[in-house]
């Protein structure tokens, strides 16, 4: 491809693009991880990341993706044999799905059509039928995305309590975390998985577990074998402002930086920022004449946007044709829905003209491949962005 001038426009659902600011914090000469000046960091970005989790329990960081943490939440709580609840709303919880089946876990995985988020009604079902308390965890992914559909984690969290069930219950945030309301403690979450490189604009290498007193106790019992993954060892060391292998020291200080400009904005007007922008992404949707992946309007995720194609045309010819002739990267389809929709991402550093930028992009890619639409979503994106008094829309993270 030749070189093209201008930016690139990276609307992935992640990595999402980094500040400038977070990328001179990056920038900081390395420091001694055994110094004093290491433990004042150390103890920062702990704290501060409880305020973004909202929560008052633990969070452990390891260098590693979201996979690391996905196995970390599993690792420290279950025991070979053992069997959880999970739903299937997309790639991602397959993956994780795959992962604790690695394990010797037995899933039970609630068959799903990849078109919305976990059913509340369906995982209390579930839990009810479990006279003999088999199920050890709730599995969920509350931003699933491979399919821009969120799922209700303060609705899952009142139908465990309505069946009377004890099992724990473990939400990966890696896509939402910071792009949408979320309250580990509230919905009396036990383990929160997370990663850095979605709505904490960092790049990816960090991974995060917030933890309950229910699931630490759980960690001190279970029968899996860990040693880098262990909670014990890292809360231990973590009070000190200390990890018990060397970490990612300049990724630390951009989560530093990254916590400072979430509390800057006020992490209401980040999640009602990202509101907004699906609003008006879904509102372009709209008007070319494709349909939105997500069915539920109250389930369409305020961090991407999964775009249907026609039939007969596929999303990655047109991803290509828009990266080669207007520069602009979007998401593919996983799994199932590889080749039948692309993603739009709308998360992290991202406002109004970005995002109109990129749309404008998407329009024009879509006449450039031939994909059959009508113009005008460009223009339906703005009339959405300019309306004054609008409802905030996507409420599915609210009870």
């Amino acid at each position: 491809m030749a070189t093209q001038q201008g930016r690139h426009f990276l609307h992935i659902p992640g990595p999402s693009p980094i500040p400038d600011r977070i990328l001179r914090a990056i920038a900081m000469p390395i420091i001694d991880h055994r110094s004093a000046e290491f433990a004042t960091l150390g103890k920062q970005v702990l704290e501060g990341c409880k305020t973004i989790f909202k929560t008052s329990q633990p969070v452990v960081i390891y260098p590693a993706s979201g996979t690391g943490a996905w196995e970390a939440a599993i690792v420290n709580t279950l025991s070979p044999g053992d069997t959880v609840l999970m739903a299937e709303t997309g790639h991602f919880a397959t993956l994780w799905r795959q992962i604790a089946a690695r394990f010797g876990i037995t899933v039970d995985f609630i068959p799903g059509d990849w078109r919305r988020g976990a059913d509340p009604a369906a995982i209390e079902a579930r839990l009810v039928e479990d006279k003999a308390r088999a199920i050890k965890a709730v599995m969920v992914v509350h931003n699933e995305t491979s399919t821009g559909s969120t799922s209700r984690i303060a609705e899952i969290r009142k139908a465990i309590d309505a069946a009377g069930h004890p099992a724990l219950f473990m939400v990966d945030t890696i896509s939402s975390l910071a792009s949408v309301d979320y309250r580990h403690d509230e919905w009396q979450v036990d383990v929160t998985v997370s990663g850095s490189q979605k709505g904490l604009m960092l790049p990816p290498g960090l991974s995060f577990n917030a933890v309950s007193e229910k699931a630490m106790a759980a960690s001190r019992s279970n029968t899996l074998p860990r040693s880098y993954w262990d909670w014990q060892e890292m809360v231990k060391i973590n009070a000190g402002g200390f990890f018990p292998y060397t970490p990612a020291t300049n990724l630390l200080y951009g989560l530093k930086e990254a916590i400072a400009m979430l509390h800057e904005e006020g992490l209401p007007d980040v999640f009602a920022r990202h509101q907004r922008l699906a609003s008006a992404t879904r509102a372009a949707v709209r008007a070319w004449g494709l349909e939105v992946l997500c069915e539920n309007p109250d389930e369409q995720s305020p961090v991407l946007t999964a775009v249907m194609m026609p039939p007969s045309h596929d999303a990655d010819r047109y991803r290509k044709v828009a990266l080669e002739k207007y520069n602009i990267s979007l998401g593919s389809g996983l799994g199932k829905v590889a080749g039948k929709v692309f993603r739009i991402g709308h998360l992290g550093e991202c406002n109004e003209l970005m995002l109109l930028g990129a749309l404008s992009g998407v329009e024009m890619g879509l006449a450039a491949a031939g994909v059959p639409h009508r113009s005008g979503g460009v223009m339906a994106a703005m009339s959405d962005l300019s309306e004054s008094g609008r409802p905030a829309g996507n409420i599915a993270a609210v009870a």
